[in-house]
This record gives C-alpha cells, sequence and structure tokens, in this order.
C-alpha cells in the first residue's frame, strides 16, 4: 500500500505521547558477550554475528538482502533509568551532555549501528561490523543508503582530531 494511502490519526485529534513503548522485532547474537572490549562505533569492528529477527516479523525482511548495509536500531537493556545528563566519552577526559556523544547511557537509551549485510537466511540476517552486546533487543532494521544517509559534515565539534580506533 503507498504511503500516502495508509491510515492515519487525523491531525485534529493528534495528542503527544507521555510514553512510547515498542516490541522487540529480534535478538542480537554477538561475540561480545560482555561489555568490556566491544569496538566503540561499528566502522571500527570486524566482528560478524547475527540477528535472530522473530518469526512474526520474518516477512518484512523480504528485498533486505538487495542491500549491502543496513541500520540496526536497539535497546540498551542493561541502562539503569535515570541517568546522569552528563558524562565522559571514551576518547577524551572531559565530561560532555549525553546529546554529544554516543553513550548508551541516555535517557532513552536507544543505539543504532550501521552493519554489512552478509546473508540472510530465513529470519536470521547474518552481519559484520557489530559493536552490539550479546543478547540486545532490537527495535527495528532499516535498509542503509548512501544517497540518503551520507552527509558531509563541515564541523565535529569536540570529536575533531580525537576519532580513533577503540574498544570499551
Amino acid at each position: 500500500m503507498e504511503i500516502n494511502k495508509r491510515e492515519l490519526i487525523d491531525p485534529n485529534e493528534r495528542k503527544f505521547p507521555d510514553e512510547i513503548c515498542f516490541q522487540p522485532i529480534g535478538i542480537v547474537r554477538s561475540p561480545f558477550t560482555e561489555l568490556k572490549g566491544i569496538p566503540i562505533q561499528s566502522t571500527m569492528s570486524d566482528a560478524k554475528g547475527k540477528i535472530e529477527i522473530f518469526q512474526r516479523y520474518q516477512k518484512a525482511l523480504k528485498d533486505l538482502d538487495g542491500f549491502s548495509h543496513i541500520i540496526c536500531i536497539y535497546f540498551f537493556d542493561m541502562v539503569k533509568l535515570p541517568v546522569p545528563l552528563q558524562s565522559k566519552p571514551f576518547l577524551v577526559d572531559e565530561i560532555k551532555g549525553v546529546f554529544a556523544i554516543r553513550t548508551p547511557f541516555r535517557p532513552n537509551p536507544i543505539g543504532f549501528s550501521i552493519l554489512k549485510l552478509i546473508e540472510i537466511k530465513e529470519n536470521i540476517i547474518f552481519v559484520n561490523n557489530l559493536d552490539i552486546l550479546d543478547k540486545t533487543p532490537v527495535i527495528d532494521i532499516k535498509p542503509y543508503i548512501s544517497q540518503f544517509d551520507i552527509r558531509e559534515t563541515e564541523k565535529k565539534g569536540w570529536l575533531e582530531g580525537r576519532i580513533k580506533r577503540k574498544v570499551s
């Protein structure tokens, strides 16, 4: 069905939600079984693993195998809320606001990784470049499309000149 023909809430009846709840669509199967040693970004990882999509969502994988990379959106389920709004990132010894860093410890502990899609067998997505803890709940999968997703940046904030390969 075309997106403009989908049923939506009438804009006049739209209400800002007090709470947003998601159900996991799958689970990450990763070689990282503890937090220590996980690459801090997927571009810094050569780790292979799998994303097991629950059977009821398997039909949603149709045509995903035509893409070389995926965006995996997941929930940092081990984070205890509430979290401080400022934290020290891995690459510097200074406190930063959590919206200026990629810490898992954030008001809504959601993460994303761009992963190389190796193959899909039934409900299993085989991937490379994992930087995700084993048994992490997956919220969504989207195709990564360089023409849509790459942006030239003019500023890198506090990270300017500090980006290097590192693990947790």
